[in-house]
């Protein structure tokens, strides 16, 4: 059995809340994205990426006919190419809307999503938003930060890196056509899963997350207090924590 939930808060400082996230356990589908662009239109961003990636989804699921623009990686699963396929149309559809307005110059978001069905987890990560795993007491960030720190300069120093920490490399909408990998892996009963902006990993370290997620408390209120947790340490970001807990075998 899967339990999820997810939690956004617009930070202290900001007016507007750009983050998203979505929880669609019929279709074992889970995001969060984090948005960006000018007058505001990372909210935009965020929006249409979500909507396009469960569309796809949606539709591919219900068996009805349908296409691979993309074509198929054979190395992926069926659920593997189908999330593929639903994150390059969210890029296709955040790149159109991007070159239509002038106040959408610069509209981009990130994503982090996974399709999960009988504890196969398939998944994907564009941008800095994350995907944390704690399985058996140990915490792994299975998404790499597509970001100037982690990707350009890596360990060339703690001041260049902060000084570039928020650059992106990659994002959703950047450009027409994307690079991107999804990956996959088995789930193990009590695998605690956590996807989030970079509004709450800039906050909390790797031991205060693995805390929270090792935590027995329902994962409501463990990303509630995520969520509390980064805003008391900075909240100058938008923060959303979307925490997941696998149990076993079962309906989500």
């Amino acid at each position: 059995m899967l339990t999820a939930h997810g939690v956004t808060h617009p930070g202290k400082v900001r007016k507007t809340n750009e983050d998203g996230f979505l929880v669609e356990p019929s279709l074992g589908l889970f995001i969060v994205a984090d948005g960006m662009g000018g007058h505001n239109a990372g909210e935009v961003a965020s929006a249409l990426a979500l909507d396009a990636i469960r569309g796809f989804l949606a539709r591919s699921a219900e068996g009805r006919d349908f296409t691979w623009p993309y074509g198929i990686d054979p190395r992926l699963s069926f659920h593997g190419n189908r999330l593929m396929t639903a994150v390059k149309l969210a890029n296709r559809r955040v790149f159109k809307a991007g070159e239509s307005r002038d106040d959408y110059a610069g509209l981009g978001t990130t994503i982090v999503a996974a399709l999960i069905e009988d504890g196969q987890l398939a998944y994907t990560g564009v941008g800095d938003s994350r995907i944390y795993v704690l399985a058996a007491g140990t915490l792994d960030q299975i998404t790499v930060d597509d970001s100037w720190a982690a990707t350009v300069a890596p360990g060339e120093g703690a001041a260049a890196s902060n000084s570039m920490r928020h650059v992106l490399t990659n994002a959703i909408g950047a450009r027409d056509e994307i690079d991107m990998e999804v990956n996959e892996r088995a789930l193990a009963a009590g695998d605690t899963l956590l996807f989030c902006s970079d509004g709450l990993h800039g906050a909390l370290d790797a031991d205060a997350i693995a805390r929270e997620l090792g935590s027995s408390d329902p994962v409501a209120t463990i990303a509630d207090e995520l969520v509390r947790q980064a805003l008391e340490k900075d909240g100058g970001d938008n923060i959303t924590a979307l925490v997941l807990r696998w149990t076993g075998e079962g309906a989500p």
